[in-house]
């Protein structure tokens, strides 16, 4: 199968100013994005899809291309990033092209062999459509609500379960989606066949807040001393 990784990466972040490119233990936060998928070595071409001057020419310097400049009306704080990669993959596609995937710029924590792992399953039963995610850290079947202070439990007959009695729930681990070609081209998705590949939680942190980044970095150091897998 050939195909494209696309890396969204638009410049207008607001709660952490040039996110993408923040200095993250030595690199552009967006350089290991880009480094894991092109070591993955299961892309054809590996863009960034952004607005911005200097994201661009930091792509550049770290290998990935940058052959347009997104259009306006996709990059504000409303367009998701589904949009951004199927714009991207219909402007760059190429007739033997059969999958997109999109890479978030921040997910310094991604290595090439997940990215070869999810390919594997997703080629092995002929997905259309696979995301990455882990296991959420307490049952939320015991979660609550809260006015005035006073919780309330969404699900009071789990209160009392044992936490091993009680289903795995699994959230979107914002690290990379894999697209089939007929799923970006296709309106009605309900039909195609999707499917998720797990990840451990010690390679997942969704990065929104500078509290977020610090905790990232630091993860970071940490995962790289124990070499965790």
């Amino acid at each position: 199968m050939k195909g494209i990784a696309i890396i969204p990466a638009r410049g207008g972040s607001k709660r952490i100013p040039h996110k993408n490119i923040k200095d993250f233990n030595g690199k552009p936060l967006i350089a290991y994005s880009i480094e894991a998928a092109l070591n993955s070595k299961i892309f054809s071409e590996v863009i960034v899809s952004t607005d911005d001057e200097e994201i661009k020419e930091v792509a550049l310097k770290y290998g990935a291309l940058v052959p347009f400049m997104r259009d306006k009306n996709l990059a504000d704080d409303f367009t998701g990033t589904f949009d951004v990669t199927r714009d991207a993959f219909f402007k760059c596609i190429k007739d033997d092209y059969e999958f997109a995937t999109c890479i978030y710029a921040t997910a310094p924590l991604l290595t090439p062999k997940y990215l070869q792992d999810s390919f594997d399953l997703f080629k092995k039963d002929n997905v259309d459509y696979l995301y990455s995610c882990c296991e959420y850290p307490f049952p939320i079947q015991r979660s609550c609500y809260l006015e005035n202070n006073t919780p309330t439990p969404f699900m009071p007959d789990c209160m009392l379960m044992r936490s091993q009695d009680l289903k795995k729930a699994y959230q979107d681990a914002g690290q990379f989606y894999f697209y089939k070609k007929r799923y970006l081209e296709n309106t009605n998705i309900d039909n195609l066949i999707k499917r998720v590949f797990i990840m451990p939680r010690h390679r997942v942190i969704d990065i929104d807040t500078m509290e977020d980044f610090d905790i990232a970095r630091a993860m970071a150091k940490v995962v790289m001393e124990l070499n965790l897998d």
